[in-house]
C-alpha cells in the first residue's frame, strides 16, 4: 500500500523565500520536505528551539551560505512551512532575531486557524 503523503502549505512569503535559493538547495529541501510529507524525519531536519515539539528546521550549507526552511508538523494532518531563508549573519551561530519573530508569528497564525491556543 502506497504512504500517504501529507499536504504541504506554505506560510506568508515562506514559498517566496524558498524559490530564491539556489536551485540545488531547493532540490534537496524539496526531498527533505517530502520525506517530511510521508511522516518520516530527514537527516537535514533538527528540532527549532524555543518553541517546543513539532517545530523543525532544514539546513542546507552550500559554499559557505546556510539556508533554512522551518516547518512544523502536529497541526492538522499537514505539513506547515512556516519560513525559508538565507542566514546572513557570519558573527556566531545563533538566527537573527527578525527571523525567530516571523516563526513565531506565523505559528501563532496556523494555530489560531486550527482554533489552537499556545500559552
Amino acid at each position: 500500500m502506497p504512504e500517504k503523503r501529507r499536504p504541504l502549505y506554505w506560510e506568508g512569503s515562506a514559498k517566496k523565500g524558498f524559490k530564491e535559493f539556489p536551485i540545488p538547495v531547493q532540490k534537496d529541501m524539496g526531498v527533505a520536505l517530502f520525506i517530511v510529507q510521508l511522516g518520516r524525519t530527514p537527516d537535514s531536519a533538527k528540532p527549532w528551539k524555543g518553541l517546543g515539539s513539532g517545530v523543525y528546521e532544514l539546513v542546507v550549507d552550500r559554499r559557505g551560505d546556510t539556508f533554512r526552511a522551518v516547518y512544523m508538523v502536529q497541526v492538522g494532518d499537514a505539513v506547515h512551512v512556516l519560513h525559508a531563508f538565507q542566514k546572513k549573519s557570519k558573527s556566531g551561530i545563533s538566527t537573527p532575531q527578525p527571523e525567530v519573530d516571523l516563526v513565531e508569528k506565523r505559528l501563532r497564525a496556523v494555530l489560531v486557524r486550527y482554533g489552537l491556543n499556545r500559552g
